[in-house]
C-alpha cells in the first residue's frame, strides 16, 4: 500500500520513510503543504500521516481541503489520514477527528503502536461483501497473514521478497478483478520508480514460479493488454473443499 508522508522535521521524516519501508510499504514524502497537494493531485495514496504544524500551513487546513474535495474535484474518503502532531490538547484531537482524520497520534509516539494504527486503518479497505476486516486473508488455496507477513498455500509456506509480498497481498485484496501494471506501480512501489521499467512483469514472474509448483494449478493469469487477475476457483481446490470457494476475504481466528 502507498503512503504520503507529510512531516517537515527530516529526522523524523527519515526514521519513518525507513521504518514503513521494512514493513513493505511504498512511501513518498512532503515536507509541506504545497508538496502535499500536489503530490496528492498527481497520485493516488492509500494512508496519510500528517503533521499540523507545517512551514506553510497548518495540517487541518489540509485535512478538511482533501474532506471538501478541493484538490482534485471531489472527496477522497478511501484516503485515510493519520494526524501525527505534538498537539497534545483534547480540543485538537476533536477538531481533527470532526474535520475527517481517521486517526491522531501523538508525539513522542512509539513506532510499533503508530505501524499498529498504520495496519488497522489500511485494513478497513479490505472489507468485501460478507466479510469482514482481518490480518489474515483467504483467496482459494491462499493463506495471507498481514500481521505476521507469511504466505501459505495450502499447508505450504511460501518464501516471498517484500515486494512479491505487498503485491500478493494487493491482488489479494481485489480477488477476481483486473490489475493493471500502472495500478500495481501506482500502489507497490513509491514516485521513484522508473513508470517505463519492467519490474512489474519480473516480480509477478518470480511470484507465479512460487505460487505454483510440482503441477499445481497458475493462480495469476495474464489478462492481455489489461493487467493481472487472481484466478477464481469453481470447484475443489488442490487443498480441500473450503478453498474451492469463490476467493474472499474474511475473519479468520487463530
Amino acid at each position: 500500500m502507498r503512503i504520503l508522508v507529510v512531516e517537515d522535521e527530516e529526522d523524523l521524516v527519515e526514521a519513518l520513510r525507513y521504518g514503513l519501508v521494512r514493513a513493505d510499504y511504498a512511501v513518498d514524502v512532503a515536507y509541506d503543504v504545497e508538496q502535499a497537494s500536489e503530490k496528492l493531485y498527481a497520485a493516488s495514496y492509500d494512508l496519510m500521516i500528517l503533521d499540523l504544524s507545517l512551514p506553510d500551513g497548518d495540517g487541518f487546513d489540509l485535512c478538511r481541503s482533501i474532506r471538501q474535495g478541493e484538490l482534485n474535484g471531489e472527496s477522497d474518503p478511501g484516503l485515510r489520514i493519520l494526524m501525527l502532531t505534538a498537539r497534545d490538547r483534547l480540543a485538537d484531537r476533536v477538531r481533527g477527528l470532526d474535520l475527517g482524520a481517521d486517526d491522531y497520534l501523538v508525539k513522542p509516539f512509539a513506532f510499533p503502536e503508530l505501524l499498529a494504527r498504520v495496519r488497522a486503518l489500511l485494513r478497513r479497505d479490505t472489507v468485501r461483501p460478507g466479510g469482514a476486516a482481518s490480518a489474515v486473508w483467504r483467496v482459494g488455496p491462499l493463506r495471507l497473514d498481514t500481521g505476521r507477513h507469511e504466505v501459505f498455500r495450502g499447508d505450504r509456506r511460501l518464501q516471498l521478497t517484500p515486494k512479491e509480498f505487498a503485491v500478493l497481498r494487493y491482488l489479494m485484496s481485489r480477488p477476481g478483478q483486473v490489475v493493471s501494471s500502472e495500478d500495481l506501480l501506482e500502489h507497490v512501489w513509491d514516485e521513484n520508480a522508473d513508470p517505463f521499467t519492467n519490474t512489474v512483469r519480473v516480480t509477478i514472474g518470480t511470484l507465479r514460479r512460487k505460487l505454483t509448483v510440482d503441477g499445481e494449478e497458475q493462480l495469476i493469469e495474464t489478462v492481455v493488454r489489461q493487467g493481472y487477475r487472481l484466478r477464481e476457483h469453481d470447484g475443489p481446490g488442490p487443498d480441500g473443499p473450503e478453498h474451492g470457494t469463490a476467493p474472499r476475504v474474511r475473519e479468520m481466528s487463530d
